[in-house]
């Protein structure tokens, strides 16, 4: 424990995956579907440029999730998307006639009927399901894993939700909650495939275009170049799948290279990467790591498929990284305007900084194709959920490299 790890794979110029649920149209799709919410703003992406001095690179930016709908995350794209997918369908809709006005309507209420939505979270997920669920005027049950900030628990139930944390790690609170979803006749909203599961979870990773449609977009108005490297924090994958489909689709034999992140307590997704012999391999046990948010074991089936054809590289690393990733953020280079980023979101500009700024890590850089002329975009998919330990991390300096504790 305590390294850094990486796997590379040949830069595929065209993804042989099929990348059609991932387009531009689709993204718009999306992205239309959040504007027509109220409470809808762009996040703001952010440029480092006196941070991207000190790494020695062109340029870095940074997605900034804390503003998205007021819920300090991004989360709440895929669990919006797929519950509005959910009931356009049951309607016999397609998302496009279902606007938020409409779908939030009487009428819709009232032809839909009760339904109760059940998801496993550590915290960002679940709160943006009970959100929406709250918003439907529906009900929603959410269980926590072991471990789970009190903070994001009192979240999550304050959107109306009936969430607790359970004695199990997330993989077992998965399982828990499809086994009450199939005893219950509830709605399971999890990001997690696998056999006879795939249609909300295709929809939570297409909700998180959003964000990938933005980006683009915002880059254009700055008349900004594209970025060289993207760089995706990963749990199950899900975020990471989408959003290296879509900008591979956008940029086509342009398109960045991309590199995955994980906790090196949870990296099923680098352990399936490394073995590659066609099977996922998942990780067991608390997976007791900082990253809350991608504290995760086991592999989402239909993300790999994506990402096994669109990721450049995979990297295992430690807790401090996501640490460090907080600081530097929270405590700018002078004219950098400060990025308020919670444990998961920090996670890549963290794990590159160390990267970048350890001579002993000097190999990873070279794999990783970096060097004075490269753009680098980073997505802080979170704030600071559990305030106190962002406190503790960024006031405190809990969780330096030569001190875990």
């Amino acid at each position: 424990m305590e390294k850094f790890q990486i796997v590379t794979f040949p830069h595929q110029e065209v993804p042989a995956c099929d990348l059609g649920n991932f387009g531009v149209d689709e993204a718009k799709k999306v992205h239309d579907y959040h504007a027509s919410f109220d409470v809808y703003t762009q996040t703001p992406l952010t440029p480092l440029a006196g941070l991207a001095k000190e790494l020695g690179v062109a340029e870095v930016r940074v997605k900034d999730e804390s503003y998205r709908f007021g819920l300090n995350a991004f989360k709440v794209l895929g669990g919006s998307y797929a519950l509005g997918c959910y009931i356009a369908k049951k309607l016999g809709k397609d998302i496009s006639e279902m606007p938020a006005s409409r779908i939030l309507s009487d009428e819709i209420r009232a032809e839909l009927g009760d339904v109760t939505f059940v998801t496993a979270t550590d915290g960002n997920h679940g709160r943006g399901v009970a959100w929406t669920a709250n918003q439907l005027g529906q009900h929603s049950v959410v269980y926590m894993p072991k471990g789970s900030a009190q903070e994001r628990l009192m979240n999550i139930r304050a959107e109306g939700a009936d969430a607790s944390i359970v004695d199990m790690n997330y993989d077992e609170a998965v399982r828990l909650a499809n086994s009450q979803a199939e005893a219950n006749g509830w709605v399971m909203v999890q990001d997690t495939a696998w056999e006879g599961y795939t249609d909300i979870p295709l929809w939570i990773m297409q909700g998180y275009m959003t964000m990938g449609y933005e980006i683009v977009k915002q880059l254009e108005a700055d008349n900004a170049e594209k970025p060289t490297h993207v760089f995706l924090q990963a749990g199950v994958g899900s975020m990471a799948s989408a959003m290296a489909a879509f900008l591979s689709s956008y940029y086509g034999k342009d398109r960045p290279i991309i590199t995955v992140i994980e906790p090196e307590k949870a990296n099923c997704l680098f352990n399936t990467a490394k073995a590659n012999d066609g099977k996922l391999h998942f990780v067991t046990g608390e997976m007791n790591t900082i990253m809350a948010g991608l504290a995760c074991g086991e592999p989402c089936t239909i993300g790999w498929e994506v990402l096994k054809d669109c990721v450049d590289a995979f990297i295992s690393c430690p807790d401090y990284v996501a640490a460090d990733g907080m600081r530097i953020m929270a405590a700018p280079v002078k004219g950098d305007e400060a990025v308020i980023s919670g444990e998961s979101g920090a996670a890549t500009l963290g794990c590159v900084a160390n990267i970048l700024m350890d001579s002993d890590l000097s190999e990873l850089k070279q794999q990783l194709k970096i060097d004075e002329n490269s753009r680098l975009l980073f997505i802080s998919t979170e704030g600071d959920t559990d305030k106190k330990n962002y406190r503790d991390v960024v006031w405190g300096g809990k969780y330096s490299k030569n001190c875990q504790g």
